[in-house]
């Protein structure tokens, strides 16, 4: 059948599985637009305020579900807008699609109105990206960017497709929804040396990453930790992956980790890293990480092994089939002597960091707690980035796979709002976005956008009046100079401006009436703010300082 490109586009999304796509209308997508018109009733399009929050919507639909988001912008300022939301999927491994309009074949090289090369923009923050030069090969590239987008390690894929590719005519004879490569298989020989080692060791410590959770792994993760009587780390963006209350859990590691996880992996003589990069957040100096301790790398990427730290073994392929077979292999041994160790260290963080309020403040702890209480183990999380990004990874009870949506690697303000739109249109359940009043306020434009679609977004606004975490580091390595953190001047009442957009907002001053406004606004079935005040110098604690060590943990204000 003949098919202006347009439509080939529209149809080839379909075939793909795709059932909505985000994104912003503008000149060199109109014909696009059309297409997407007249198969509203196939494909849904949600409109957002701006093309960057487009971005992190169709990132929080793929974050969400596993699936692959779509974006969609126009040439110029509307392709370039997408290039932070680009980033941020692309350094936390988010399989995503984004198109862009450019302008005509003819026109491409002078500097036309809107013109832009966002292929060599996006070069070094894609997996891959297209020019599609003629419209035979645009259903092709269509589909192989879905391919790579989900193969092997996952990642943002762009198409930049020209006007007159989506005016064109070609013959379209249908398309099948693609898979992914299959991951490679480990060698016999890795899977026999990793056995020994785990045999070997004394104080395992399994380490997971993001790559855990994208590999859908809790049950094989589980199991090792169970056989080989192993406590579980987790990085920032391996949360949700073992629910937090599975007693050898023992939470976050690393700069703003959990004080038991991050010295019981420094403690440890084997680590077992399942899909983490060892970053610079998790491994603090490298010079001094791990020195003693033995390292089982697994990962779908060759290109994280020996990257960051040297390891004993890397082990890269299908990681959820690595663990299948590793696990086949081992007997299930008891490890007293850790284990009493590791309940040592629990016990001491729960000394070190008394939850107990006497004074009745609003705390952070005291308000992930209550809000905790109104959701269900499926209920997406979602944060932005700074202090309330840290207090929810620490303390909320995660239960279920993929429902900790967070900007980990780029980490990037203004992630929220967008990503909960996602996260709710994906799972089409209420979804919690926790957020400061720093990042609300890069980003609450898409208070437009749940309005507008009744979106079942609960939006918890942290608000201390100063750009918490840079002020926190000020506090504690900068001799208290507050250089443009404090935001008195700005007097923004955010339960007001949430009102002229349409949507509810409550106020929070007090740990008093907290239950029963969290209550009024938790029984509103669309969108909802609710803006909590809270001590500007509250601090996130453990924190490892930058370039320290895990014996340099700050566990408390005075010994910093």
């Amino acid at each position: 059948m003949l098919m202006t490109g347009a439509d080939i586009v529209v149809e080839t999304l379909i075939a793909q599985g795709t059932k909505i796509v985000f994104g912003y209308p503008g000149g060199q997508v109109i014909d696009l637009y059309d297409a997407l018109y007249k198969a509203q009733d196939r494909l849904t399009h949600i409109l957002s305020s701006h093309e960057q929050h487009a971005c992190h919507a169709a990132d929080g639909y793929a974050r969400a579900t596993g699936q692959t988001g779509v974006v969609i912008a126009t040439s110029g300022p509307g392709a370039t807008n997408l290039v932070t939301g680009i980033a941020t999927a692309y350094l936390d491994s988010v399989p995503l699609v984004a198109i862009t309009g450019n302008v005509s074949n003819a026109l491409i090289g002078r500097d036309s109105f809107q013109e832009c090369d966002i292929t060599g923009i996006t070069l070094p923050i894609t997996k891959h990206n297209f020019f599609v030069k003629n419209i035979e090969d645009l259903q092709d590239t269509i589909e192989k960017a879905f391919e790579i987008a989900k193969s092997g390690r996952p990642g943002p894929v762009l198409i930049d497709i020209p006007k007159d590719v989506q005016n064109g005519k070609w013959e379209f004879n249908g398309s099948k929804m693609v898979q992914p490569a299959r991951d490679r298989l480990v060698s016999a020989a890795k899977i026999d040396k990793a056995i020994e080692m785990i045999k070997e060791a004394k104080k395992p410590f399994i380490y997971i990453g993001g790559g855990a959770n994208a590999a859908n792994a809790t049950n094989e993760i589980i199991a090792m930790a169970d056989l080989i009587d192993a406590p579980i780390g987790s990085t920032l963006m391996g949360l949700s992956t073992v629910p937090s209350t599975h007693p050898r859990f023992l939470g976050m590691q690393g700069m703003h980790g959990h004080f038991a996880s991050s010295r019981g992996m420094a403690d440890s003589d084997l680590i077992i890293a399942v899909g983490a990069r060892f970053s610079d957040r998790a491994t603090g100096n490298v010079a001094k990480f791990a020195k003693k301790t033995k390292i089982i790398h697994l990962d779908v990427d060759s290109a994280e092994m020996n990257k960051n730290v040297q390891v004993d073994l890397t082990v890269c392929g299908d990681v959820k089939e690595a663990l299948t077979r590793i696990n086949a292999h081992l007997e299930p041994v008891q490890k007293e002597a850790w284990m009493n160790h590791i309940a040592d260290l629990r016990a001491k963080e729960e000394a070190l960091f008394e939850k107990a309020n006497p004074k009745n403040l609003l705390t952070p702890f005291a308000l992930v707690t209550e809000v905790s209480k109104f959701a269900d183990p499926s209920t997406p999380i979602v944060t932005d980035v700074g202090q309330h990004q840290m207090w929810a990874a620490q303390y909320f009870p995660f239960q279920e796979p993929r429902t900790f949506i967070t900007s980990g690697g780029l980490g990037t303000m203004g992630f929220g709002l967008g990503a909960a739109v996602g996260a709710a249109f994906a799972t089409g359940k209420r979804t919690i976005l926790f957020t400061g009043d720093g990042s609300f306020g890069m980003n609450l434009n898409e208070l437009a956008t749940v309005f507008a679609h009744q979106i079942p977004v609960v939006i918890v606004v942290m608000n201390n009046k100063v750009l918490g975490m840079v002020r926190q580091w000020q506090n504690l390595f900068y001799n208290q100079h507050f250089s443009n953190t404090n935001l008195d001047e700005r007097q923004t009442d955010f339960v007001k401006i949430a009102e002229a957009f349409g949507v509810p907002g409550y106020h929070i001053r007090s740990l008093e009436e907290m239950p029963a406004v969290m209550a009024q606004a938790m029984a509103v079935s669309g969108p909802v703010l609710i803006e909590a005040a809270i001590d500007r110098d509250e601090f996130v604690l453990p924190m490892l300082p930058p370039g320290g060590s895990m014996d340099q943990i700050i566990t408390t204000k005075g010994e910093a």
